[in-house]
């Protein structure tokens, strides 16, 4: 592994302090579970695929806690890139553009530079996960009835980090030589989120040529995009 890339990996660039399983727990488990797939090679699209006997909520929280922490850790790396000076609004590339809201200070869809979009975002997920009667941690807690939307929310807004690191950010990606891990984790995320079908198809459109497309190739066709096209 190159120095670039071991960037990636750096405790000290994470965006926020990750989110960890207590040992001994079924999520845990399920966790361990999980990267020992991930680390075998095995076929993404199989690794994401609910084991059997496994409860369904029990492995989106784990698929959950998981993505925010290495999403959390790529935007961590190139952060410093993205600043309100070269990044005004919150976008992927000129036909897409995300506005923050919360029903707290952001009654209202408002569009905000990136960083502060991602500040406000990282923050917002982690009250969702570290709040017990959402993410239970101890045994025989039932999730909420509408864990899944809640689940499903946070999803679509780590996807929109996602799309602005690729359109905005993937030539800093390319030069750490991360390109490759980068890729794997978007990929793990795309299969999972289309498995248990927790984001909506027309929502992953921006980026669904990486799914398909290898090397650096498809950044070029994804700048090519217009017109803006708000999304709240």
């Amino acid at each position: 592994m190159s120095i670039a890339l071991k960037q990636v990996f750096n405790k000290d660039k994470t965006f926020r302090p990750k989110r960890k399983f207590e040992p001994g727990t079924q999520r845990f488990e399920l966790h361990k579970r999980a990267q020992a797939s991930l680390n075998s090679g095995v076929d993404l699209k199989a690794a994401v695929q609910l084991p059997s006997g496994e409860d369904q909520n029990d492995w989106v929280a784990v698929h959950v806690v998981d993505f925010f922490n290495r999403i959390n850790l790529i935007y961590g790396t190139i952060c410093e890139f993205c600043t309100e000076r070269t990044c005004p609004v919150m976008s992927g590339g000129p036909k897409y553009e995300y506005r923050w809201q919360d029903d707290l200070k952001y009654k209202k869809p408002t569009a905000l530079p990136a960083p502060q979009y991602m500040n406000l975002l990282m923050d917002w997920i982690e009250v969702q996960i570290n709040n017990e009667d959402i993410f239970p941690t101890c045994v025989g807690v039932p999730f909420p009835k509408n864990f899944l939307q809640i689940c499903k929310k946070i999803l679509c807004r780590l996807f929109r980090v996602f799309v602005h690191v690729y359109i905005h950010h993937f030539d800093r990606v390319i030069v750490m030589g991360a390109e490759a891990h980068v890729n794997t984790c978007y990929k793990h995320f795309y299969y999972f989120v289309t498995e248990m079908n927790l984001i909506d198809r027309k929502e992953l459109e921006p980026l669904i040529i990486v799914v398909w497309t290898s090397g650096s190739s498809f950044h070029s066709q994804l700048q090519k995009q217009s017109p803006i096209y708000l999304i709240p």
